[in-house]
């Protein structure tokens, strides 16, 4: 599966987040140049050995100073990113060309295939008039009924969640110094004015362009990225002369999310901002793979899916469970071609993605300290060939490094090259990528067990992970 960030020319429509595929992506057809995430370390490094094209087979090493890493099979994107592109969600990537005052964009996820969606501006409104029964009076009018009393929302109750919760979201518009751009989603982080979202919803203003966030009560205020962390694909922006009443949300636990927990999604599908929608917890730790559009860096992330309804614009919106608490960052769907709302974008099917909140504040809160994302490491060259047999320490490193960094975590716990990971803690480990998506979920410091094979026996092995500064 592929994930996709996708942009419209300012002012765009909120984006969505990339969606993930339970399979390793297909490869590309004979002929055609194959990008995917395969073919990074567990730091997210490119391997030696990997073609122009990203050819599967390849290994990489870290640290390398080939960091980043080329991004997964993309597929053409949607409206609201960078990039352009005129295919369906899950096609190889084709650079396209922007057509005038639009670009397009897109993630493509290796593991879980999603598409991370920023833009898509339209949208269609209808109503419908309800007819009273007693055809004596002719009336349209359904008024509630007068011996029911004061409707009355719980703070438990959907709409009760909704209603805390809209006034502490935002859309944003990023437009680059060319004019292109998209729109997203974020959500009050602190009273100081930072605001969390995707990376991929503000990479076009990461460079001189322009921000803005847009609350429900039509409040507008410039802003400016403070930092972003594309592997995380998690960004923080602060609102210029922020207001004093700002009411941060309450951030949940995502560890402690289970399968089958209301969720509810807020967002601006299609540019319809403030739109709210629920669903359920329909499966934990989905690995997603995605890379940006310009095939220059991958994303990776061990995702929470949801079947709440979630579409291009919906990228970096909260979701919420039933309490209204965050547990996780709306950022991919899966889907299942073009069309919808008028963009020629996909829309939901059901299948949507996000990022667990315990990762994203870990994130967010190093790049409000630093300015930089930290990510973990192991310190070993891994193979991303599709497959479900585990990960396999490469033979060679990228740029001809050593497959094992000297003196790394990996080298501590004596791994060699050869050896295949199957296993981190208690998650199966069925291939480079979803190695990768599992590491980012620590911290540097954190100590894991290892699960490998090495001649046909199994080993464990306790690692202390690394840390590496930067996406570059």
């Amino acid at each position: 599966m592929s994930t996709e960030n996708e942009g419209t020319a300012v002012p765009p429509a909120p984006s969505a987040p990339p969606v993930p595929v339970d399979a390793p992506a297909a490869p590309a057809p004979q002929g055609q140049a194959h990008q995917g995430p395969y073919g990074q370390d567990a730091q997210g490094q490119v391997p030696q050995g990997q073609d122009g094209a990203g050819h599967p087979g390849a290994s990489s090493s870290a640290p390398d100073p080939s960091w980043p890493p080329p991004p997964p099979p993309t597929a053409p994107y949607g409206d609201g990113g960078s990039g352009s592109g005129s295919g369906g969600w899950g096609s190889s990537y084709q650079q396209p060309t922007p057509a005038p005052g639009r670009r397009r964009g897109g993630l493509v996820a290796a593991v879980l295939v999603a598409a991370l969606v920023a833009g898509g501006a339209g949208g269609g409104l209808g109503y419908v008039l309800a007819k009273d029964n007693d055809e004596s009076t002719g009336s349209t009018t359904v008024s509630a009924s007068a011996s029911g009393g004061d409707v009355k929302r719980d703070p438990g109750t959907t709409a009760g969640v909704a209603a805390k919760a809209l006034p502490s979201t935002v859309t944003i518009e990023a437009e680059s110094t060319s004019g292109e751009g998209g729109t997203g989603t974020g959500f009050v982080f602190d009273k100081q004015g930072h605001i969390v979202t995707n990376n991929h919803v503000v990479a076009d203003a990461v460079d001189g362009g322009k921000l803005t966030a847009t609350f429900p009560s039509g409040k507008k205020y410039d802003a400016e990225v403070v930092g972003h962390a594309q592997g995380y694909d998690v960004a923080v922006i602060k609102l210029k002369d922020a207001p004093s009443d700002l009411k941060p949300l309450t951030l949940g636990d995502s560890d402690k999310v289970a399968v089958g927990d209301t969720t509810i999604a807020i967002g601006a599908p299609f540019g319809l901002s403030d739109t709210v929608t629920t669903g359920i917890i329909s499966a934990k730790n989905r690995p997603v793979a995605s890379s940006d559009g310009s095939g220059s860096q991958a994303s990776y992330m061990s995702a929470l899916q949801t079947d709440a309804s979630i579409n291009p614009g919906n990228s970096g919106g909260p979701l919420l469970d039933a309490q209204g608490n965050v547990i996780g960052i709306n950022s991919a769907i899966q889907s299942t071609g073009n069309g919808g709302f008028g963009t020629g974008q996909s829309g939901s099917i059901g299948l949507g993605f996000a990022i667990p909140i315990n990762q994203a504040k870990y994130v967010a809160q190093e790049l409000i300290k630093n300015g930089k994302p930290v990510y973990a490491k192991i310190g070993a060259s891994v193979s991303l060939d599709d497959g479900s047999d585990g990960a396999q320490i490469t033979d060679q490193g990228a740029g001809g490094a050593a497959p094992v960094e000297p003196g790394g975590p990996a080298a501590k716990a004596g791994l060699k090259p050869g050896d295949v990971i199957t296993k981190l803690d208690d998650r199966v480990i069925d291939s480079g990528p979803t190695l990768i998506g599992e590491i980012w979920t620590h911290q540097p410091g954190d100590k894991v067990t290892i699960t490998y094979e090495r001649g046909g026996k199994q080993h464990t092995v306790d690692v202390t992970l690394g840390s590496r500064v930067g996406d570059n």
